[in-house]
């Protein structure tokens, strides 16, 4: 919101796993209740070989409410939604 960009170095298997561990991990700071959603970008940095990615926010949670899919969907997007679970158990990425 105010022109900050912060880098997290995680390990994940898909770019919405990455998108999803990294605010997990950025949850633990105060700030991050100030991430808007919308058009706002998560961008993803893949090491070996390096590729950039750019997820608009609206796409992650679309993708993340999805009902449906193949088995290995279902099961990443449950795998996802657990990296983002805040205690009392509702996805921190709605309450914004």
């Amino acid at each position: 919101m105010r022109d900050i960009e912060h880098t997290i170095d995680i390990t994940a298997e898909t770019l919405y796993e990455a998108v999803a561990a990294a605010l997990a991990v950025l949850q633990q700071d105060s700030w991050v209740g100030e991430i808007a959603q919308g058009l706002n970008t998560v961008g993803v940095l893949v090491q070996q070989p390096p590729v950039k990615h750019e997820v608009k926010m609206k796409d992650f949670l679309s993708w993340l409410e999805r009902p449906g899919g193949s088995p290995a969907e279902v099961a990443l997007r449950d795998r996802v939604r657990k990296l983002l679970a805040k205690p009392n158990g509702s996805p921190s990425a709605k309450s914004r």
